[in-house]
């Protein structure tokens, strides 16, 4: 990893997010065929997790990464409460338990860990790999490749429909060009990781009967909204 790492960077980005896509992806087949949702899944992204913890630390990238606390001030931010309706997005039309309590503990578990690893792949390495020639590029570049690998949602065994995943690309892309706009600004991916692995965490209690195409539309207008409407406030707020 530190070859690679040291020869390029976008390189090694672009390893880890084939890593992370493929073994995901069978991880999330596996559990299905054990008859345990998210068994195997949490393990590998347990696992991940810690090695990319792990490896930054001993590197000392922690502060290019962002793993330190925002230097802007809550209050300049607005406290973050856009970043709170957004998480909780999967609460706004009821609640309910999708899942037996083991694979609810496992799911919350695992999407705070795919909250860690889409925001350190995506808004740290990648960003920062690109951040390097042009950082207006690097923003958009790093956003959409973050919305637009959501589409392997569709083949990964998460069983999502087509319009949830068409819905999804495109409010990631608006998720993702925050996230990203956040860590310019304030050097921090916490914020970030946090609201992610929430938002992620929370769709385990979703109310998936009240999905109409209507809700999911609204939703996904709603997070694309939030999302602009709050990017652009710390673009414009914090120099």
């Amino acid at each position: 990893m530190d070859k690679l790492y040291k020869k390029n960077e976008l390189g090694f980005s672009l390893f880890l997010i084939i890593d992370y896509i493929v073994f995901y992806s069978a991880a999330e087949v596996l559990s299905k065929r054990i008859g345990v949702e998210k068994s195997l899944t949490f393990a590998f992204t347990f696992i991940f997790t810690v090695s990319l913890l792990y490896w930054i630390n001993k590197n000392g990238l922690k502060e290019k990464y962002g793993l330190t606390s925002p230097q802007i001030p809550a209050k300049r931010l607005l406290y973050y409460i856009p970043l709170v309706l957004i998480a909780s997005v999967n609460l706004w039309f009821g609640v309910r338990l999708n899942y037996s309590i083991l694979e609810t503990v496992l799911y919350v578990l695992t999407m705070f860990c795919v909250g860690f690893l889409e925001e350190i792949i995506a808004r740290g390495f990648i960003f920062k790999a690109l951040e390097k020639d042009n950082t207006k590029r690097a923003i958009i570049i790093s956003s959409v490749a973050f919305g637009v690998a959501h589409i392997f949602n569709l083949f990964n065994g998460s069983g999502m429909e087509l319009l949830a995943n068409f819905l999804q690309v495109f409010y990631a892309i608006a998720v993702g060009f925050l996230f990203v706009t956040l860590f310019y600004k304030t050097k921090s991916l916490l914020p970030s990781i946090i609201c992610h692995g929430v938002l992620n965490a929370l769709s385990a209690f979703a109310n998936v009967e009240a999905a109409t195409t209507e809700v999911q539309i609204f939703s996904a207008l709603a997070l694309i909204v939030l999302s602009a409407g709050y990017s652009f406030y710390i673009y414009r707020a914090v120099k």
